[in-house]
């Protein structure tokens, strides 16, 4: 059994990836991954993680955030931040969810998660099997937007959240700053219960949608409870668009894009 099958099963990452592809050339490396894509409310939340060959081996215990309790991910943060050479999170608004569909808003988060840092990655090593966030088509609608990032070259890597410590370090950050924006959010819209569901389709906030209808921080072009979906939108509740699936070895699983 190969150490990243090892990793993918047991959601203990290491740098073995982030590593090969330093020695191929890449030494400055950003790991990104997402957050909220099927949530019901609030925006969709991108984080990024840079390292270089300086960056030693990451915090103990950092795995993807689904792995891990809202106690433990907020704890890992400081850490995390001290060993990152750069990190930072970008987020899309319901709102832009809407307009741009959910494709285009994760291009959106990720473009603003690059622009806030103060290093320019060689590559990004992003988690599934689909190059969200490369699309050149959208290069004009980006700059109206406000996103102010060029994009590196791209790849991605199924299961790269479970593989790779420096995209499940991305993950937690982006988990930890959305989830403090949904309790926020939750002391102004207080029926759909987000301070423990954080946007997304339990019963409580399923009920509260057909009681009171939505509010503004509602992905109207989603199928909610008693609302017909905004002029666009047909994504089914709570649907999580991801397509990720068991991979292979990294010869297998990586595929590269670059922006044009």
């Amino acid at each position: 059994m190969t150490t990243d099958r090892r990793a993918t099963r047991s959601g203990r990452p290491s740098l073995r990836v982030e590593r090969e592809l330093q020695r191929a050339g890449h030494r400055v490396l950003a790991g990104m991954d997402e957050v909220g894509r099927g949530s019901l409310a609030g925006p969709v939340s991108v984080g990024v993680v840079v390292i270089d060959e300086t960056c030693r081996t990451a915090p103990a215990g950092v795995r993807d955030s689904k792995l891990l309790t809202p106690a433990a991910r907020v704890a890992m943060v400081p850490r995390l931040r001290r060993w990152a050479l750069a990190h930072a999170v970008g987020h899309a608004l319901p709102a832009e969810i809407d307009e741009v569909g959910i494709i285009a808003a994760l291009r959106l988060a990720g473009t603003r998660a690059l622009a806030q840092l103060d290093v320019v990655p060689d590559l990004v090593l992003l988690d599934g099997n689909h190059d969200w966030l490369t699309d050149p088509q959208e290069a004009g609608l980006f700059a109206e937007l406000g996103s102010g990032a060029s994009i590196p070259p791209v790849r991605t890597m199924i299961k790269a959240d479970m593989r790779c410590s420096s995209v499940a370090a991305a993950s937690v950050l982006a988990k930890v700053e959305r989830d403090q924006q949904m309790v926020e959010l939750a002391s102004v819209h207080p029926h759909y219960g987000w301070a423990d569901n954080k946007g997304y389709s339990a019963s409580v906030h399923m009920d509260a949608l057909r009681v009171h209808g939505p509010c503004v921080e509602h992905r109207r072009s989603w199928s909610l409870p008693g609302v017909t979906p905004a002029a666009g939108g047909s994504t089914s509740v709570g649907d999580d668009v991801d397509g990720s699936v068991e991979g292979h070895l990294l010869a297998d699983t990586v595929s590269e894009g670059r922006s044009r």
